[in-house]
């Protein structure tokens, strides 16, 4: 399998009680250096942050101390092991990973859709704005709100009844 081999990059995050001493935490640490170690993982990038007010209670603390990793990797399992580890550790109250290279390709992505669609916009506009607004996605309520506007703005309303019959 092809996907397996290809390497991809993570984003690791996790957060500690905010009273855990200092060698606890470089115990986790030392655990997810290890575990990197020993499935071939490569560490990118290793961020203490520090104390931090959390945006919610979590575990009912307030705040957290964060530690953030880059992660390089073509074992998918590794991940998997390292938030197993994580989910066991009583000093870690939360802990994230995100797949960035997933992450870029899907920006890339839709920056394409983006520029795509705007190359489109300016000869589908004239068309649209007559019909209602094209923006179907929309609730009812915000496509009503826009005819409103559109017959507000223009002459709208002649040609809404030449389009009528």
């Amino acid at each position: 399998m092809s996907s397996m081999e290809q390497e991809r990059l993570y984003d690791l995050i996790f957060i500690a009680r905010p009273a855990t001493p200092e060698e606890d935490i470089k115990k986790v640490i030392s655990g997810i250096e290890t575990t990197c170690a020993e499935k071939g993982g490569k560490i990118e990038k290793t961020e203490q942050w520090g104390t931090r007010k959390l945006a919610y209670k979590v575990a009912k603390h307030r705040e957290g101390i964060y530690v953030y990793y880059q992660i390089r990797t073509s074992h998918g399992e590794l991940m998997a092991e390292l938030e197993r580890r994580l989910r066991v550790q009583d000093v870690v109250i939360k802990y994230l990973t995100i797949r960035l290279d997933e992450d870029l390709k899907l920006q890339k992505k839709l920056g394409d859709r983006r520029e795509k669609r705007a190359a489109r916009r300016p000869r589908r506009a004239t068309s649209a704005a007559p019909a209602g607004g094209g923006g179907q996605d929309h609730a009812p309520r915000h496509q009503e709100r826009s005819q409103e506007r559109s017959q507000e703005r223009a002459p709208a309303p002649e040609r809404h009844v030449e389009n009528a019959g």
